[in-house]
């Protein structure tokens, strides 16, 4: 069931992404024949206004469709064929599935916001969540539960600039001591951590976060409401495009971490777990990915078809047709490889999950 739940919003989310550069094409009266979420054959297919609507055999993505003045009769020069459109126009209709989504994920964090609350503000200290066996932490006595109050003697301060402080010191004290003071039980203990060294970086295995309260408080009013909502989305989209970033600029650990569709939903059914408030964050969380994934500048996507549409309004003459041909099916051949990759490595990963579980 929590599988189902996780595809459903998928699709989703795909619906909505492209209802946006839909309903941008049809409010400014310009042609569309075609409606589509999923890809390959047709497994439901309706034609209603001269516009067919289908839902296809892979439901991994969507597409709306513009008509051929050739195969369908229209004259070339028909000023509501979207490429007889000013730029200004074709841009709104190629940016709306992006800003359709981003919509979306901002009006879903202010119905979690509104239905759950928000945090407490932490209280000092860096609160550990788990230590790994004969990692650094673990040897040095640490547990689950425990709070970091000291670092050096000095106070830690509260909420991520404490993490970051910590964090950066062991990164930069790799096989060197470091004294911490610890709160326990309502009593005080000093330990000493010793990073190991992993690609010259100290590490400890421990996972932290702010020491903050389980329980939250509703908004005072909507001032507070839409300040932590911007603080939540802005957070959010930051790290998703650092996550892109990380492709470009390190893409051999930032690969690693990169997940494909057989692991999105399985983030997503854990989540669902959760009940209400894991699907609206999950849902969040994908329609912020789907729309900086849909701005990457590949031509298959809209990123792709923006920096065509942007490059002809320079030049003043669209890009010659075999250049985006080229670049188009370099493209194709490019996502649809990740894809499979991504698939059978997250698949196999989930098969031997499911073996030592069964052991």
């Amino acid at each position: 069931m929590n599988v189902l739940t996780s595809i459903t919003v998928l699709g989703f989310l795909i619906f909505f992404h492209e209802m946006g550069h839909f309903l941008a094409a049809i409010l400014q009266g310009i042609y569309v024949d075609g409606f589509s979420i999923g890809f390959g054959p047709s497994i439901i297919q309706k034609k209603f206004k001269g516009i067919t609507y289908s839902f296809r055999a892979f439901p991994l993505g969507g597409f709306v469709s513009f008509p051929d003045e050739e195969i369908n009769n229209i004259d070339p020069k028909d000023p509501n064929l979207l490429k007889n459109r000013p730029i200004s126009q074709r841009v709104i209709v190629i940016s709306a599935g992006v800003i359709a989504n981003l919509l979306l994920a901002y009006t879903i964090l202010i119905v979690n916001v509104t239905s759950i609350g928000i945090p407490y503000e932490p209280d000092p200290g860096i609160l550990v969540l788990a230590t790994q066996p004969e990692k650094a932490a673990f040897k040095a006595g640490l547990k689950a539960g425990d709070k970091i109050l000291k670092l050096e003697g000095n106070i830690l301060g509260i909420g991520d600039q404490a993490v970051s402080t910590l964090v950066s010191k062991i990164q930069n004290s790799s096989e060197k001591e470091i004294s911490i003071e610890i709160e326990r039980e309502n009593s005080y203990q000093n330990l000493i951590l010793i990073p190991q060294s992993i690609d010259g970086k100290g590490t400890i295995g421990a996972q932290l976060q702010p020491n903050i309260k389980k329980e939250t408080k509703k908004t005072e009013n909507i001032n507070e409401l839409f300040l932590y909502t911007n603080k939540q989305f802005s957070s959010l989209l930051m790290k998703t495009i650092q996550g892109y970033k990380g492709l470009i600029t390190n893409f051999s650990s930032t690969a690693q971490q990169l997940s494909g569709p057989v692991k999105i939903v399985e983030i997503g059914a854990q989540l669902s777990e959760q009940g209400g408030t894991g699907i609206l964050l999950f849902a969040a969380l994908i329609s912020i990915n789907l729309a900086v994934l849909n701005s990457l500048p590949l031509p298959l996507l809209d990123g792709g078809q923006l920096v065509f549409t942007l490059i002809e309004g320079l030049r003043g003459k669209p890009v010659p047709v075999k250049i985006q041909i080229a670049v188009t099916q370099s493209s194709f051949f490019l996502l649809v490889g990740l894809s499979i990759l991504l698939i059978i490595r997250d698949t196999s990963q989930l098969l031997i999950v499911q073996r030592l579980f069964n052991q």
